[in-house]
């Protein structure tokens, strides 16, 4: 199942016909409910079932043959917390279960894409979202609609006060648009200068990667260093090397800021990770998290 795709703006976009989603900080999340089971999709097509067995028990009594597009997030303090996320996403099976019950997970649905055997995606939004809430709102929490508005300054409002929340940003859609699967047919708002970047190799050995090598978005195709990694995230980037095929030896060579040519290792396929820089990119990119969701 091919999902929609958003464009990343500076601005808020205004006018009428517009409605605006707050964006939550989760994993992308396809629910498919057939007739004899449920299955869960990562937006990458990988199949996550196992990970979330709670949402997959709360996603039985959907209709068979219905299909939802939307987030997983875990809730923790107040806020949602991706980490945690990341954790109930690489858990075994055996592991999930124990999870499911201290982390349980929550799912932020944005769209209708199939119900009861109809495909629905031609529908415009304002009638899918119609839709979604009138299949939703009976069954509540875990699964549950986002809030939406159709206000602008209700919109600008939510972007100023929902990142305590750990909400990220806005999304927003046309009421009149069909879903656009696998198209950048949406637009997203982000309360920071964070994006989306390559990882093209790291600095320092398997065991112990000091920085990533990253292939910035909107940039040139030269890579930069990025700043160097926190401990969790040296752990994070050396098991996932570990479960990739053998990296390359650190013969290749990129400028780092302040540090000149360094050797690196690279990675092929790359991996993808969330950083934050600024256009001038100094200081380097700051490494947020790698996506493993994508």
């Amino acid at each position: 199942m091919r999902v929609a795709l958003a464009a990343a703006v500076r601005t808020l976009p205004r006018g009428a016909g517009l409605a605006y989603e707050p964006k939550f900080d989760g994993h992308r999340l396809v629910v498919l409910r057939s007739a004899v089971d449920v299955v869960l999709q990562a937006r990458s097509g990988r199949i996550v079932t196992a990970a979330f067995p709670d949402l997959a028990a709360a996603a039985g009594p959907l209709p068979a043959g219905t299909v939802l597009d939307g987030e997983v997030v875990v809730w923790h303090a107040g806020r949602t917390d991706f980490a945690l996320v990341q954790r109930r996403a690489a858990a075994t099976a055996a592991r999930a279960a124990v999870l499911a019950r201290s982390l349980p997970a929550s799912y932020a649905a944005f769209d209708v894409l199939e119900l009861a055997g109809l495909d629905v995606r031609g529908l415009p939004y304002e009638r899918r979202r119609a839709l979604l809430v009138d299949l939703l709102l009976p069954l509540g929490p875990p699964l549950q609609p986002v809030p939406m508005t159709t206000d602008p300054e209700l919109a600008a409002t939510w972007y100023e006060t929902l990142p305590a929340s750990g909400i990220e940003g806005l999304v927003v859609k046309r009421l009149d648009q069909s879903y656009p699967a696998g198209r950048r047919g949406w637009t997203k708002l982000r309360h920071t200068n964070v994006r989306d970047a390559a990882v093209v190799g790291y600095t320092g050995t398997p065991r112990r990667p000091l920085a990533l090598v990253l292939a910035l978005p909107g940039g040139d195709e030269t890579p930069v260093v990025s700043s160097p990694l926190t401990a969790a995230l040296r752990a994070e980037v050396a098991g996932a090397v570990a479960a990739r095929a053998e990296t390359g030896s650190a013969g290749a060579t990129v400028t780092a800021i302040g540090l000149g040519e360094v050797p690196f290792r690279p990675l092929d396929p790359p991996l993808a990770a969330e950083v934050r820089h600024t256009s001038a990119r100094h200081p380097p990119p700051e490494v947020l998290r790698l996506r493993t969701d994508l």
